[in-house]
């Protein structure tokens, strides 16, 4: 019988471990305590020991092994390694204007929107929009988008933290901004969005609630410079249509291979 391979106690490369999001300083050789939402993922929702090693990243670009040297209900704590060279941000600079969905649908929008690269996220209401909130609610679901994005960013090996902009609705949002080089996803448009040219400036995907843009708000995306372009001959939810532009975009002018 052939020999069995001798066993490896090598780790995998650190894409295959842990990564958590900390909004702190990672300085190598620091032990720090872990921000309350971190920990509780790690120790409760991972179930991860004392000795275990982890991948910790700040968001803004700083990746770090590290190895976790307390696990316990009050507290926990880690000790910071060396930094590791990440090239996993796409070169394609996207804000995906999003009108807010329901339940989760957004949710949905959100995570995989991060997978595939995007930049920011806008959560905005429109005419059509059917879930309003008001300013409680709407800093409520706000943090709950948030844990969404930075899980999302966490599992796909993301360096920088995508923005979460506050709600707002669209009208404000191009008075403040406007639109030129924008994509606005309408599928009645007669511009396939695959066969644009390459974007020469960060690029705003638009991407209308369950009942989709009204014409006014057509016209006044036309107006402020967005193209309508659309995705094909079938009709998509909300939350596909946008997750399906961003993989379009990314494989025509980004990294996705």
């Amino acid at each position: 019988m052939p020999a069995s391979p001798p066993e490896t106690t090598e780790k995998p490369p650190f894409r295959a471990m842990t990564r958590l999001y900390v909004d702190l300083a990672l300085v190598p050789g620091q032990e720090l305590e872990l921000p309350a939402s971190s920990a509780h993922h790690a120790r409760s929702v991972l179930r991860l020991a004392r000795d275990t090693d982890v991948v910790l990243f700040d968001g803004r670009g700083a990746v770090h092994e590290a190895r976790l040297t307390l696990v316990a209900r009050e507290s926990v704590r880690a000790l910071v390694g060396n930094a590791i060279e990440v090239t996993t941000e796409s070169p394609l600079d996207v804000s995906l204007v999003q009108s807010i969905s329901r339940g989760d649908r957004m949710d949905y929008t959100i995570q995989k929107a991060v997978e595939l690269g995007v930049r920011r996220i806008v959560p905005v209401t429109t005419r059509r929009t059917v879930v309003r909130l008001d300013a409680r609610r709407a800093d409520k679901r706000l943090e709950h988008w948030r844990g969404v994005l930075q899980h999302a960013a966490e599992q796909s090996g993301r360096a920088l933290l995508p923005e979460l902009a506050p709600v707002t609705s669209l009208e404000a949002w191009l008075a403040a901004h406007g639109g030129a080089g924008g994509f606005l996803l309408h599928p009645a448009a007669a511009n396939p969005l695959a066969r644009q040219p390459p974007p020469a400036v960060p690029v705003v995907l638009f991407a209308g609630p369950e009942g989709g843009f009204d014409e006014a708000e057509v016209e006044r995306l036309a107006r402020a410079g967005v193209t309508s372009v659309s995705l094909g001959p079938r009709i998509l939810r909300t939350e596909t249509a946008a997750v399906c532009a961003l993989a379009v975009m990314q494989a025509l002018w980004g990294d996705l291979a």
